[in-house]
């Protein structure tokens, strides 16, 4: 039976991380294909979590997640595309989960939920819709481990990247310090993944690129090829 562990963050050490996104993952075999990801390298399960109300869409709830966490005890990535990040939160923290980010957009209160997150031992991530600049989570950056950039509207899989996102992602990089990451979501391929990474992005969460391509280790392997790009000063 997996547990918790606690903040990933700090314990996956240098280098790009493949974080894969269970929401793609075929749900009658959910466990053999997040075994057959682990087994291919990916450091981190990504687990989108959607409300119906701050996105267009619904996914999998705590239950999953809880069931998921018994699986296996490798790092839990939550992001919550939710309109009551804090509650959510503490909903999500019992679940199993290692590490939550919340949307900026979805509370006043941000360093609160960092501090309740921090205080059970757990990561911390900020993130932000496309159309949110940069400067809207300034304030909070030293606070967290984890800034997640969406690349897509947040709430349907399967949408193409978006290239205006880059300069976001540069800009962001230039405030973090060397031990905070930079998550990309949306539209990652080994392509798009490459132009992450030169922008200075190095966890990359990709769904139907790894588990809609009939061959999870391969697409793993491509992926991270993509994303040893170098990034470019």
């Amino acid at each position: 039976m997996g547990k918790a562990l606690g903040n990933p963050w700090r314990r996956l050490g240098q280098g790009p991380l493949i974080a894969p996104s269970l929401l793609a993952c075929d749900f009658c075999r959910m466990g053999e294909q997040i075994a057959q990801a682990i087994s291919a390298g990916a450091q981190v399960l990504h687990c989108d979590i959607m409300d119906g109300h701050f996105v267009p869409n619904l996914s999998m709830g705590p239950g999953v997640v809880k069931s998921v966490r018994n699986f296996t005890d490798h790092p839990l990535d939550v992001h919550l595309m939710v309109s009551d990040p804090k509650r959510f939160a503490e909903v999500f923290a019992q679940a199993g989960a290692d590490s939550i980010t919340f949307h900026i957009e979805a509370t006043d209160k941000p360093g609160e939920i960092i501090d309740f997150l921090h205080a059970r031992g757990l990561g911390a991530g900020i993130t932000l819709r496309p159309g949110t600049p940069a400067s809207a989570i300034e304030a909070v950056i030293p606070l967290v481990d984890m800034v997640l950039i969406m690349t897509v509207e947040p709430g349907f899989g399967g949408q193409e990247f978006m290239a205006n996102q880059l300069p976001k992602i540069r800009r962001i990089r230039s405030l973090l310090r060397p031990q905070q990451r930079l998550e990309v979501d949306g539209g990652i391929n080994p392509r798009t993944a490459a132009l992450a990474a030169s922008a200075g992005a190095d966890v990359f969460v990709a769904g139907a690129d790894i588990f809609g391509s009939g061959d999870i280790p391969a697409a793993l392997e491509d992926l991270r090829k993509g994303a040893s790009t170098e990034r470019k000063s």
